[in-house]
């Protein structure tokens, strides 16, 4: 019997092995308890181009108490905050890596901040 985080594992391997044959940067998250984080990998997987997360200090003002990086309204200042800092790094266009988690909550506010800020998936 598979743990979960195993399982989430498993399901991020084959979304990872068909982004590799795109050719392209990918956006990939991960999102723990407290934190939700965002980085911009090159397409060959060599270099971290872009990052942004919840647990930055300056953001961790702007949200106030501790503990407030866990929320949709967060995962949506980080989606914005990455997309800026990828175009800044010269990337237009990634591909939305996941990492097998649902495409909903803190993840769906996280890739539809970063489009509407204006970064192609």
């Amino acid at each position: 019997m598979l743990t979960k985080k195993e399982q989430r594992l498993r399901r991020s391997r084959s979304t990872r092995s068909r982004i590799a044959t795109q050719r392209v940067a990918r956006l990939t998250v991960f999102r723990s308890n407290l934190h939700i984080y965002a980085s911009i990998i090159s397409d060959d997987g060599a270099r971290v181009l872009a990052s942004a997360s919840t647990s930055e200090a300056e953001l961790r003002k702007e949200l106030g108490a501790a503990g407030k990086g866990a929320n949709a309204s967060a995962a949506e200042i980080v989606g914005k905050r990455i997309a800026e800092r990828a175009k800044a790094a010269g990337v237009e266009k990634v591909a939305f890596d996941r990492a097998g988690y649902a495409y909903h909550g803190r993840v769906k506010a996280l890739a539809e901040a970063a489009r509407a800020a204006g970064l192609q998936f």
